[in-house]
């Protein structure tokens, strides 16, 4: 069950972009997350969804 959740198309982060700074995203398996280096946020993947929602994501921190 956690792999299912956990896997993310790889095709599908090469389409993907940050929605705030428009840059390359990087998967964090162990967090599932999206993260935008750029933009310092991370988008939560839910269900197998990535939600590109600014409002959705969470700031990372130094």
């Amino acid at each position: 069950m956690d792999d299912a959740v956990s896997k993310v198309d790889t095709k599908l982060l090469d389409l993907l972009v940050c929605p705030l700074t428009k840059g390359r995203l990087s998967y964090d398996r162990e967090r599932n997350e999206l993260i935008s280096e750029k933009g310092r946020l991370a988008y939560p993947i839910r269900d197998g969804i990535p939600i590109m929602l600014i409002s959705e994501a969470r700031r990372l921190e130094d």
